[in-house]
């Protein structure tokens, strides 16, 4: 179906490079810094700044809605999917468009170049009055009109398709809905200035107050306990609430306000369940106190990374992980935020999403990567990861899976030393790694005949060794201990053991086209492979692909189940939809409903077994084997 004139906004298809229409602008304001004495046309600063504080208000609401640790009043509890993020994604259009608006006028009215007072009190006045007796009442029916069969269906069914209310859906609108909305902002301003009573405060403290209103009526979180209403009834009529707009969005033919409810009950659109519904939330009843079904267990990686997480960016989060110039500038004040965590925050929750009925949360150890290798720091996060653990078990979590470092043999034995220390767990521990196995062995082709192994002594190294040999496949295992060696070769089947192949350099595999890296390699160790090779990987951070001669697989990971619900950000540098193997290991093993701890080594036996649970419930690799 063709867009209707004024759907679309001019820019749409300019991507980023939209922001060069504040050019003009801040070209005024350089020139005028450099060769002038004095801002020859102040107001080109103003709106430059005004805009930027638009886009810092709307950002840290964003931020608040996402700080699930927060245990906050939420309205909705599905989460927003990658779709609506999308739709979403040039949410600060009417900002620019705004920014534009105000330009022309000041451009119009030559007055606009002096200097406001800061204050003035009879301009908060006239323009508190122009707002209720204007704005309030000219939005209510504009909203009304938008609901209409043609108008709805061409321009606002738009802003009601985000179907978890966020501060950006504020700003997911037609070209023409916020055409309309700049002139309900703007009669108060214009109408103050034109009275000769305009100030400089009245400017920011309308506008920033304009859009905290409205981020505040699109979140997903109640911010306004019941109880003050409860004390101050009139209050209700004064002043909206998510749970009252929220209303709106389910309920479509109630509460049009912009603002004030008192107009809902003057023309009688008010929904009679407002008021009812958010004591309901505010009171903490209903769903907000679900139990997860499963918890993975993630820690904070790096600086750089901690920045990919929806409460920081939600538009970051939602595709995979790569550093960004724009990023670093964020970088001091991140690593000062980490800082403080690692002194006193706990673990939190950090994202969920729904799949079959079951809530699955991660939650995050608030540690770095790097202090995982530090020796004086290990009591310290076994104590975190243990405190995570018995928080689940306290809660009736079903099944909690160690990611990454948190499930290292050394720090604690894969999960072991809890499960010891606490026999009587009713949530049961996983390290997932019996998928990750399953996930390597199945990528290698069923011909290759022949592979070099690095980290050939670890976990996941070991069970891969041994999963092959039973395949018949030659593994040359890199390792400099021939005791750990002879060990694992021990436990192979006697017709299997002479599969398994010890080597210490890595020209024993210039022969061979399938490496399979578990420790770091090196761009001049893999000088060594032979044109042609495929490296396999399960080594945190990958390794760097040097040769462009050769190929390099992702660490090993999975693609959740089509029916997922909720998710709407990537793990990581892994693409939308996929999780770490020993994520989906660990879902497995609850969706599987097993009752034994998968702790300690993997066991052989069972990754065949793991493998095809895993895609009986619907997960599926991301190669193509």
């Amino acid at each position: 179906m063709a867009k209707k004139p004024l759907s679309a906004w001019p820019w749409e298809n300019l991507g980023s490079f939209k922001y060069v229409i504040y050019g003009p602008l801040a070209a005024n304001v350089m020139y005028s810094w450099i060769y002038e004495d004095s801002y020859k046309h102040p107001w080109c600063v103003h709106i430059l700044i005004i805009c930027a504080l638009r886009g810092f208000m709307h950002q840290l609401w964003n931020s608040y809605n996402n700080m699930l640790f927060l245990g906050n009043c939420r309205i909705k509890q599905q989460g927003v999917e990658f779709k609506q993020i999308d739709n979403e994604w040039d949410w600060d259009n009417f900002i620019l468009l705004q920014g534009l608006l105000a330009t022309m006028a000041c451009l119009m009215f030559p007055s606009m170049d002096d200097e406001f007072p800061i204050w003035n009190t009879k301009g908060f006045i006239t323009l508190m009055l122009l707002h209720v007796m204007v704005s309030e009442p000219l939005y209510y029916w504009m909203h009304r009109f938008f609901h209409g069969r043609y108008l709805f269906t061409h321009y606002h069914s738009l802003h009601h398709s985000s179907s978890v209310p966020h501060p950006f859906t504020a700003g997911h609108a037609t070209f023409l809905e916020h055409l309309i909305l700049s002139m309900v902002i703007g009669i108060p301003i214009m109408g103050s200035i034109l009275m000769g009573s305009g100030s400089t405060s009245m400017i920011y403290g309308y506008v920033l107050g304009f859009d905290f209103m409205r981020c505040m009526g699109h979140s997903n979180v109640e911010v306004i306990h019941g109880a003050i209403f409860n004390k101050l009834p009139f209050l209700r009529y004064l002043i909206y609430t998510p749970t009252y707009h929220s209303l709106h969005h389910s309920d479509m033919g109630t509460n049009f306000c912009l603002f004030m409810p008192l107009f809902d009950a003057m023309w009688n659109t008010l929904n009679s369940n407002s008021w009812q519904l958010h004591n309901k939330i505010t009171s903490n009843s209903g769903e907000n106190g679900r139990v997860p079904d499963f918890v993975f267990l993630a820690h904070i990686l790096d600086v750089m990374s901690a920045m990919h997480i929806p409460f920081v960016n939600r538009s970051f989060a939602s595709i995979p992980f790569s550093t960004r110039i724009f990023l670093l500038p964020f970088w001091p004040a991140t690593l000062m935020i980490l800082l403080m965590m690692w002194a006193w925050s706990k673990t939190f929750l950090l994202t969920f999403y729904n799949l079959r009925g079951r809530l699955y949360q991660t939650w995050v150890v608030p540690r770095f990567g790097f202090q995982y290798f530090l020796p004086f720091a290990a009591d310290g996060i076994n104590k975190k990861i243990e405190e995570a653990i018995l928080k689940a078990d306290r809660m009736g979590v079903k099944v909690i899976s160690l990611a990454a470092l948190n499930k290292n043999e050394a720090l604690n034995g894969g999960g072991t030393l809890f499960v010891n220390k606490h026999p009587q767990l009713k949530v049961r521990v996983c390290h997932g790694n019996t998928l990750s196995a399953a996930v390597i062995v199945k990528e290698i082709p069923k011909d290759v005949k022949e592979v070099f192994l690095t980290g050939s002594t670890s976990k996941l190294g070991r069970a891969i060794a041994l999963y092959l040999s039973r395949r018949h496949v030659r593994v040359l295992m890199l390792t400099s201990s021939t005791e750990r060696f002879q060990k694992i070769q021990k436990e192979a089947p006697t017709d299997t053991q002479n599969y398994l192949v010890h080597v210490t350099k890595y020209q024993a595999a210039q022969n061979c086209k399938t490496w399979i890296a578990g420790k770091w390699i090196t761009p001049w160790e893999q000088s060594w492979a032979p044109s042609g090779t495929h490296f396999h990987q399960f080594v945190v951070p990958p390794i760097l692909a040097s040769r462009r001669d050769c190929t390099y697989g992702d660490l090993a990971a999975m693609r959740l189940p089509e029916d997922v619900e909720g998710l709407g950000s990537c793990e990581y540098k892994l693409e939308r939809g996929v999780v770490h193997a020993c994520h989906a290991g660990g879902a497995v093993h609850q969706l599987e409903g097993w009752t034994h701890h998968e702790i300690g080594p993997i066991d052989v036996d069972r990754i065949d077994l793991v493998w095809e649970a895993a895609l009986k419930h619907g997960f599926r690799p991301v190669f193509q084997p």
